[in-house]
């Protein structure tokens, strides 16, 4: 089975690369500057899993792609989609299966429409990771999981074929039965820590301690699974459970990428993440005065940066 992985970023250069290292067929769609690099110092990962160099990884740039894939794994950010979309449809035929990774909902709709329902499956990953100044693949924290199924439910023979060569990966790479449930419960997850520690300038530790704080983050997360119930998706019990616990941590140093890149003025996903959100909400009737808010505040926070 040959995969393509799109971008060997932290996401794409982690999953990629264990399954690389495990001795599967894989090839990285890069642009032409992350090339060099990989073929300088190659695909460098530091993790607790286990240290990683892979010399000479194969890459492919996006005019020069010839040959259609099994597998395309998707792991751009959301804002360059449309870009990641014109470089590796080449690569897609008729019967190529497209796993994207991305946060949110609304690349569904932008995939399907350019290369139709059957060839997109849903797909989402749970790992804290970045690159680092040498350009190197850096896992901040143990947690890692990548899944992925059929969306409209259950298994298929594709997906059982893709479950044994995850499998080698050794990073929880399983399939689904139910993966719009899981990606919605990752966006209610995600919406809420990412909104909440970017509008608060602070840890999930910090928010709490403040007066209120607790009371909000909590009241983002009901926002947010008001508008999955809206949709059909309504969180399970065991995922309202942990994430309060997660949420509600005293002392806890937990923070979201997107507070992250706020700090270093880089570009965010704010109407993918957040935005996106309060659309489904209005069609839907659902009250979401918590998220309104913080999506102001990202807002304000790009016009000040390209301003």
């Amino acid at each position: 089975m040959r995969i393509l992985v799109v971008g060997a970023g932290a996401i794409g250069g982690y999953f990629g690369g264990r399954l690389l290292q495990a001795g599967n067929d894989i090839t990285f769609l890069v642009r032409p500057k992350r090339a060099g690099e990989l073929a300088s110092a190659g695909l460098v990962i530091k993790s607790p899993h286990g240290d990683v160099t892979l010399k000479n990884p194969p890459t492919v740039q996006a005019d020069t792609i010839k040959e259609k894939f099994d597998v395309v794994l998707l792991s751009c950010k959301a804002f360059d989609l449309d870009d990641a979309i014109a470089s590796f449809a080449p690569a897609v035929g008729p019967n190529t299966a497209i796993i994207p990774l991305l946060n949110g909902m609304k690349h569904l709709d932008v995939l399907e429409k350019k290369f139709g329902a059957e060839n997109v499956m849903g797909g989402q990953c749970q790992i804290a990771a970045t690159l680092n100044e040498a350009r190197e693949v850096v896992q901040m924290a143990p947690m890692q999981l990548l899944s992925f199924g059929e969306r409209k439910g259950g298994s298929s023979d594709r997906t059982k074929a893709i479950a044994a060569i995850m499998a080698t990966g050794n990073f929880g790479g399983s399939p689904s039965d139910n993966i719009m449930q899981d990606m919605w419960e990752k966006w209610v997850f995600l919406a809420t820590i990412a909104g909440s520690t970017s509008a608060m300038r602070g840890a999930v530790g910090d928010i709490v301690a403040a007066p209120g704080g607790r009371d909000f983050i909590l009241g983002v997360r009901d926002e947010m699974s008001g508008v999955a119930k809206a949709n059909g998706f309504a969180p399970r019990a065991a995922f309202l459970e942990r994430t309060e616990g997660m949420l509600t941590a005293e002392g806890s140093k937990m923070t979201a990428s997107m507070y992250r890149d706020i700090l270093n003025k880089a570009q965010i996903e704010a109407d993918q993440i957040v935005g996106d959100v309060i659309a489904r909400a209005d069609a839907a009737k659902v009250a979401v005065p918590r998220l309104r808010m913080i999506y102001t505040h990202l807002k304000a926070y790009e016009h000040q940066r390209v301003a």
